[in-house]
């Protein structure tokens, strides 16, 4: 099977051309493309995957190093909040990736689940990889600096870089002087396979619900559901 995506948009929206195209196409080839097209030219993205996460990171990390003065684990924290899969996977959606992924016909298919959320995300790295390798060092960095650490300051300002729970207590405790409570409002499915609806709720009124395979879960789900309900 022969490349036969358009990528140039693709390269429009990432601003950056690519010498050697056929490595910009294996950054968006997921495993299972694969095993519906074995005789395909490339193979699949995870070691530019592998490889793009490294230089994510530490383009990241040399950033927060060298223009803030915080302890440690906060900077940890600010870069967890950058890197992650839901904040690449937005980026990579933002990019227009999606339109161009090698994907089986199950996953094409798929195209609002948890499962695509991670496919956007590694294509991101991959696709970071690729430039690395075709582009270099500062090319990449521009990108990334561009892309992701430009929204640090959105983070920082609304405190994204705290889990939802510890930032719905923070504001419920700030605003009006409660501590969230949370209750399990029902658990239904076997065993292996259980789904806990929880309720959160500030000075006995119930602000949101929340979904998940575990109480944890479900609790940080309820929690966003809050923060998004009250507008904080």
């Amino acid at each position: 099977m022969s490349l036969d995506k358009d990528i140039s948009k693709l390269e429009e929206n990432l601003r950056v051309v690519f010498k050697d195209k056929r490595i910009l196409h294996q950054a968006l080839v997921h495993r299972s493309y694969l095993n519906e097209h074995p005789q395909f030219e490339l193979g699949h993205n995870e070691r530019l995957e592998f490889l793009g996460d490294a230089v994510l990171e530490l383009v990241v990390t040399e950033y927060l190093y060298l223009k803030y003065d915080n302890p440690e684990g906060e900077l940890t924290n600010w870069r967890a909040s950058l890197v992650n899969a839901k904040m690449l996977s937005d980026v990579s959606a933002g990019l227009g990736v999606n339109e161009y992924l090698y994907l089986s016909k199950g996953e094409a298919s798929d195209a609002n689940s948890k499962a695509r959320q991670y496919i956007l995300a590694n294509a991101f790295e991959a696709i970071v990889g690729a430039m690395y390798l075709d582009q270099g060092w500062d090319v990449s960095k521009e990108f990334i600096h561009r892309v992701i650490l430009s929204r640090l300051s959105h983070i920082l300002e609304h405190k994204l870089y705290m889990d939802p729970k510890s930032r719905f207590q923070e504001e419920a405790q700030e605003r009006i002087g409660k501590t969230p409570r949370y209750e399990v409002l029902s658990e239904s499915g076997p065993d292996h396979a259980k789904e806990f609806v929880v309720g959160v709720f500030v000075n006995g009124d119930k602000i949101a619900e929340g979904r998940g395979t575990s109480k944890q879960e479900a609790q940080v789900d309820a929690a966003q559901n809050a923060l998004d309900t009250k507008g904080w």
